[in-house]
């Protein structure tokens, strides 16, 4: 009988990881099965398990469904998959996609409002999730779509996402009066891939980060200035925005303190650190908050050409900069899971794995 695995980690402690084999799942009508191809592990993904309960990651993919019970958490993970059966016409045997994936061998959906760029999965458990997590993005039609840039759509894509849209959010809203945005864990995709497309359009933007990513940090050229957390004082006091994608209290105090009232805005984008600290920020951006307000502004079709200009402004910098490890099967998964968790992959290196 053919089988398929899942990984897992403990939801009170996730260093500690387990890998189960199961049988591949029948199909019901209305269901087509999903071979999970290629996926990518960043700083993202632990974010999605530190906040699993509270924004609600853990129910995408709920681990009874792999014959683990609730102690287990399944971090979801972004990549490809191929339809590998299907009882659904319109979704053929063979179709790749990219979205929102398990840390598994294969994944049941339920496909609905199917079209030229995918479908939409409509199992029972995701009706409640936010939607922008439940698509699956055919290759075939997708504008930001290129076979030799796989790697980059899988390390990059959720991330760029948010990056586009938080920059989307700024702009929107004239910078917020802001002279200087101020950038925390500035060697972050997100954060440089934010500050790549804000870069020259508006206010200085400045990055922080730590001694030890300096040297890359200010590498990049997306920023025009880079300053060590404890640089700090050094910050120009004028209006300024903060976007707290490290979460650290410390950062924010002392941000606070030295700025003082010409601290106009304090945004909590992301974590990195496992401290869930949004609730200090002025206010949260979630994304696809940003993206419903676009696709009225724009449709659907305008936010998808806008997003895939941006995308391609991005790749055409970003090639230079990222050294895609790539490994290969599960224990590949749980090692560059490990690592990621504990920080200790460097911010040029982007890890994929390959089933």
């Amino acid at each position: 009988m053919a089988a398929s695995w899942t990984f897992a980690v403990a939801r009170d402690e996730l260093s500690r990881t387990t890998r189960v084999e199961s049988a591949l799942p029948e199909l019901s009508d209305g269901e087509a099965l999903l071979r999970v191809d290629r996926v990518g592990l960043t700083a993202n993904n632990v974010t999605y398990a530190v906040l699993g309960d509270s924004m609600r990651y853990w129910e995408f993919f709920p681990p009874d469904r792999h014959g683990l019970d609730g102690r287990w958490g399944l971090p979801p993970l972004w990549g490809f998959a191929e339809v590998v059966a299907s009882t659904v016409a319109e979704v053929e045997v063979g179709q790749r996609v990219y979205g929102y994936l398990p840390p598994a061998g294969h994944l049941v959906v339920r496909p609905s409002r199917m079209d030229d760029t995918g479908f939409r999965d409509a199992s029972a458990h995701r009706a409640e999730l936010p939607s922008p997590y439940n698509g699956y993005r055919s290759t075939v039609g997708d504008p930001a779509y290129r076979a030799d840039q796989e790697d980059l759509l899988i390390l990059f894509r959720p991330l760029f996402f948010t990056s586009f849209m938080l920059a989307d959010r700024i702009v929107d809203n004239d910078w917020y009066g802001a002279q200087s945005l101020v950038f925390s864990s500035a060697s972050s995709k997100t954060a440089y891939a934010a500050a790549v497309e804000l870069r020259g359009r508006g206010p200085r933007l400045v990055g922080l980060t730590s001694p030890g990513n300096l040297g890359f940090t200010r590498s990049l050229g997306c920023y025009d200035e880079v300053l060590p957390y404890d640089g700090i004082g050094a910050l120009d006091r004028v209006p300024t925005v903060y976007l707290d994608l490290s979460g650290a209290p410390a950062t924010r105090a002392a941000l606070r303190e030295h700025l003082g009232d010409r601290l106009v805005r304090d945004i909590a984008v992301g974590l990195t650190n496992q401290i869930p600290n949004a609730d200090a920020a002025g206010e949260v951006f979630f994304a696809p908050v940003q993206m419903r307000k676009r696709r009225i502004d724009w449709g659907r079709d305008g936010l998808d050409g806008r997003f895939a200009d941006a995308w391609q402004r991005f790749t055409d910098v970003v090639g230079g900069w990222l050294d895609v490890q790539v490994g290969a099967g599960p224990a590949a998964l749980e090692h560059a899971w490990l690592d990621v968790l504990a920080g200790r992959t460097p911010p040029e290196v982007g890890r994929v794995v390959q089933f």
